[in-house]
């Protein structure tokens, strides 16, 4: 399979894509995990689940590069996903210290 990493990247990238947009339309806060709604408690869940959907939607473009670039070059691929999660896990911090 040439592109069987692409592939899984890709899958992976839609199903964060998916969560991140139901959590933004229902922002309801039991979707989280159990550990992390008795962990977090936020003041204003709504507002809180918003900008983790953000958060989650930016993080999901990391495989989706990654995939993009596998297409192309596997080292490349790697790269690109490390560095993504990286950037994207920094600028998701900066994102969530605005929501609470």
């Amino acid at each position: 399979m040439e592109y069987g990493y692409s592939i899984l990247m890709g899958v992976f990238a839609a199903a964060l894509l998916l969560y991140a947009g139901l959590m933004a339309l229902t922002k309801d806060y039991n979707l989280l995990p159990l550990r992390a709604r008795t962990s977090v408690r936020p003041k204003d869940p709504k507002r809180y689940m918003t900008g983790l959907a953000k958060v989650v939607a930016l993080v999901s473009l990391s495989p989706a590069l990654s995939a993009l670039a596998g297409l192309w070059n596997m080292a490349a691929a790697m790269i690109v996903l490390i560095a993504g999660f990286i950037l994207f896990i920094w600028l998701g911090t900066r994102i969530m210290k605005n929501v609470e």
